[in-house]
């Protein structure tokens, strides 16, 4: 455990992450993911599409691990010019992102006897979306996947992360490799943050069992009455700041208390807006380490349709939202595709008269 404090604590050295994912269920049975991604520096993504039927190799310390073929397509995000996804869903409706897990993840240790069945901590999503349909795929096969500390040359450490995963009837994991165990937590909430484990934040949410949607009512005191002083009394005690357990409770509360979404449509659209609410801008989450001044924001927010199987993207830069629709695309290509996100934003002008 120590040996991972000190991975966590010499990325977190200028690198601080924050990331916040929620789930929503429409009326009709469209199930909508989405997440913030936040970063120190420009973690260069782009947007990805591994077609079908696509060689995959995994990655260990000691040489190449598991040899693998997509089954099937899958689009979403990727970081730091990998072909690998951070964030998707694939042609199934299966989706799910890999989450910062700072001080709790260590990865499962491997020799010659299992080397041929191992992957680096950040190719947990691409294994997961190219080779699995649902959930219950996903915890059947799991025990038979090593994830091996590796290191990632970009940074010179093992990530530390988790995982989350949604399929399309609206079933949802935790993932968490802590001191080289597996932990599958069934996630009910549908919602994720970072450390502690997901044990513990829901545990929290206890904490917060009085915060509902509904004001609170007038109260006299000795003949003194008392109002609240306007709307939203009913959450009077939500924690506001940026750390992943408020985040935690935040997610949960915004989630379950919205007007349920009709659609696929709708569902997205609700997503947008809590996510929205999770947003860091560029100065408000900052550390100083060997006098330099390093700042998290939200570099982007991707979202997944897991009915329609499209990815929805906005940026910092450019709030214009982007899709893919994976039907639309070629599955059976010979190779990914990527697609850059810095693209300019595009203001309309609707000054009467132009």
């Amino acid at each position: 455990m120590f040996g991972v404090l000190n991975q966590a604590q010499e990325i977190n050295q200028g690198e601080i992450i924050m990331c916040t994912g929620v789930r929503l269920k429409a009326v009709d049975g469209a199930i909508a993911y989405g997440r913030t991604m936040e970063f120190g520096q420009d973690m260069q993504s782009q947007l990805l599409i591994i077609p079908r039927n696509y060689a995959l190799l995994g990655t260990t310390d000691k040489g190449n691990g598991l040899q693998w073929k997509s089954t099937y397509a899958v689009v979403g995000a990727n970081a730091l010019g990998l072909t690998e996804i951070l964030d998707g869903v694939n042609e199934k409706g299966l989706a799910g992102g890999l989450f910062y897990f700072p001080g709790y993840a260590r990865f499962q240790d491997i020799s010659s006897s299992n080397q041929a069945q191992s992957i680096a901590p950040w190719q947990l999503m691409t294994w997961i979306l190219t080779t699995c349909t649902t959930v219950a795929d996903v915890k059947k096969m799991l025990p038979t996947l090593r994830v091996a500390n590796t290191v990632l040359k970009q940074w010179g450490v093992v990530p530390p992360i988790h995982a989350i995963v949604h399929d399309a009837t609206g079933k949802s994991v935790v993932i968490e490799y802590v001191d080289g165990t597996l932990h599958v937590y069934d996630n009910p909430l549908g919602v994720i943050t970072n450390s502690p484990t997901f044990d513990w934040h829901m545990t929290n949410v206890r904490n917060y069992v009085s915060i509902s949607a509904k004001n609170v009512q007038e109260i006299t005191i000795d003949s003194i009455s008392f109002a609240p002083f306007g709307q939203g009394s009913g959450m009077f005690g939500l924690p506001g700041d940026f750390t992943p357990p408020s985040r935690f409770i935040r997610a949960v509360a915004y989630s379950k208390t919205v007007t349920q979404p009709k659609n696929a449509d709708d569902a997205r659209d609700c997503v947008s807006h809590i996510l929205n609410l999770f947003d860091i801008p560029k100065g408000a989450v900052c550390e100083t380490t060997d006098g330099q001044k390093h700042c998290d924001f939200t570099q982007w927010t991707g979202i997944s349709d897991l009915k329609n199987k499209r990815y929805y993207m906005r940026t910092y830069d450019n709030q214009t939202i982007r899709i893919i629709d994976l039907a639309k695309c070629n599955l059976d290509a010979d190779k990914p595709v990527i697609v850059p996100i810095n693209t300019p934003y595009v203001i309309q002008d609707v000054t009467p008269g132009k």
